[in-house]
């Protein structure tokens, strides 16, 4: 591809409002450009990047066997109140009315549609296991939009549906998808981490997410110094500590306030059931978690606060005096703690469980924190930021039971099936891959997902006859040889056009230049280094394609 025929729209200003660094380095690299919140138009350079995620994830889901469809954007009401997602799902689903005033969404994801044509396309367990997937638009009305395509209202979604007689067909096909998933990661060229993960909002009982490692990341995952244990800190388990609890000392006593040299405990009190306070106990320097407290049978779901009126009839309590605790297990290994309540804006020191406070139930209450022991009793847990760019479910029968999706098994008996649920943020993995790969000059990318994989830079194309002549003569052998290049002809200065090569983030680029070729040389610099080499004129096509072939299978 020439440059003069390809729109190149670069720019030195970091935007307005461009937070993060990928949201920053696609807007000045003329890869995308906003038509309002959260909606993004792809400029050519940038399709061409988004296209070879499409490409990868779609090799890879039809060698692990799964059937590409298309369906529809716009879904019926009637499909979301069947399931008893209509309501549930939240604002976030677009709801509208047609002409008709038949209630419609835009699908935020397809378990509705998926499950509806399974029931009707589908009839003897002869036909299972299936997986059909599909590369498409999804809408989320998201209440804030913000890091570019990171989180925007319209993005490109790969969403997979497994349907199976039972959970071990289920499990098989799970096991597939988990690695069919690292195939694609690890062919994009990212450094990435499955991690065990809560299922939110799409339901069923076990999920993997995909997290590509980086400081912006809005997730924090927890992985194992010592194995490849890794969840996200909402799923990972905090290990209860060993050991005795130290003896009672001296009488408890209110104080003013803690004094800081003793442990101290916080209580979190969240609505019971019935409506009665129970208290959630922590110890000072760890963090509620809520994922992990919403599943404790003693509290209403989901997770709520006690009410005013409750803290105010709490106002006057001790800690002793009818109060329902839970305890983190860190929390219950204390002896001799500060006890601060600040629903009662009051304190106690020298508590004591089982003397001050009867012996409480005991739960893994907290967030892990570095250093906690890993929950396989390998090493100790660290904690990274990741951007979840994939996530994986085992559904079970949550929707096809909702939506009657059943086959006859071998008996002739209908059988309600189970499925899988598959997803990949085939637009997110682009920004995902910029805030992973991006230098002061520019994004850095990963051979697999350039736009180009080389960059011809001629000096005074248009005015020397001869670095004209030997560019296009390279630039030819370069396109017979199945290499994508674009070449750079639109007479710029040198400085102008190395930056925006930079800036776009092409993996090779060669210079030619009078200079060079007065000696039968071009300069040669991949995007990963900081300096040029020279190179003969007859030996940068081998090299390129080593380079190629070793950046593609390193």
């Amino acid at each position: 591809m020439r440059a003069s025929a390809f729109h190149l729209s670069t720019t030195r200003e970091i935007p307005s409002g461009a937070e993060t660094v990928s949201h920053q380095l696609m807007m000045r690299a003329g890869m995308i450009r906003q038509l309002a919140s959260g909606l993004y138009t792809w400029l050519p350079l940038g399709l061409k990047v988004l296209r070879r995620v499409e490409q990868i994830v779609r090799e890879e889901m039809d060698r692990s066997g799964a059937l590409e469809l298309l369906m529809p954007v716009v879904q019926p009401a009637e499909l979301w109140q069947e399931s008893g997602r209509w309501e549930q799902y939240g604002p976030e689903l677009l709801r509208f009315a047609d002409r008709h005033q038949r209630a419609f969404c835009l699908g935020p994801t397809h378990e509705e549609v998926i499950t509806d044509l399974f029931r009707r396309e589908i009839r003897s367990h002869r036909q299972l296991p299936v997986n059909f997937y599909q590369i498409q638009t999804k809408f989320r009305d998201e209440i804030r939009p913000r890091f570019g395509v990171m989180r925007a209202r319209e993005f490109l979604m790969k969403d997979a549906y497994s349907f199976h007689l039972d959970t071990d067909c289920l499990d098989r096909t799970y096991q597939v998808m988990y690695e069919t998933y690292t195939r694609i990661f690890t062919r994009l060229g990212l450094n990435f981490r499955a991690v065990r993960a809560d299922s939110g909002s799409i339901g069923g009982s076990f999920s993997h997410e995909f997290h590509v490692l980086a400081d912006a990341g809005e997730d924090a995952i927890a992985f194992s110094t010592g194995s490849d244990y890794a969840a996200n800190v909402e799923m990972a388990a905090a290990v209860a500590p060993t050991g005795a609890r130290p003896a009672p000392g001296l009488p408890m006593a209110p104080v003013a306030a803690p004094d800081g040299r003793a442990p101290q405990v916080k209580v979190h009190w969240m609505q019971g059931l019935g409506g009665q306070p129970v208290g959630l106990v922590l110890c000072e320097e760890h963090e509620l978690n809520v994922i992990k407290a919403e599943k404790l049978s003693q509290l209403s779901a989901p997770l709520r606060p006690v009410t005013a009126e409750a803290l105010a009839a709490m106002q006057d309590r001790s800690p002793h005096t009818g109060l329902t605790l839970i305890a983190d297990h860190a929390a219950a290994i204390l002896g001799d703690f500060t006890w601060f309540d600040a629903a009662a804006g009051k304190a106690w020191a020298h508590v004591n469980w089982g003397r001050d406070l009867p012996e409480p139930a005991c739960a893994d209450l907290r967030n892990v924190v570095p250093g906690d022991p890993s929950p396989e009793d390998a090493g100790t847990l660290d904690i990274a930021r990741g951007i979840e760019v994939g996530h994986i479910f085992q559904l079970g029968t949550k929707y096809s039971a909702a939506l009657d999706a059943q086959v006859l098994d071998e008996a002739g008996q209908s059988r309600t099936v189970t499925m899988g649920c598959y997803g990949i943020g085939v637009s997110r993995v682009v920004a995902a891959a910029i805030e992973q790969n991006h230098d002061e000059r520019g994004i850095r990318w990963p051979l697999a997902l350039a736009p180009f994989a080389v960059a011809l830079a001629p000096l005074h194309y248009a005015k020397s006859a001869a670095v004209r002549e030997a560019t296009d003569a390279l630039y030819a052998e370069l396109q017979a040889a199945g290499i994508s290049v674009l070449l750079d002809d639109r007479n710029l200065r040198p400085g102008v056009m190395f930056a925006d090569l930079e800036l776009i983030g092409i993996p090779h680029r060669v210079v030619i230049s009078e200079r060079s070729l007065g000696n039968h040389q071009v300069e040669y610099q991949a995007r990963s280094e900081d300096t040029a080499r020279l190179v003969g004129c007859g030996d940068i096509v081998a090299l390129l394609r080593t380079e190629i072939i070793h950046q593609d299978h390193p």
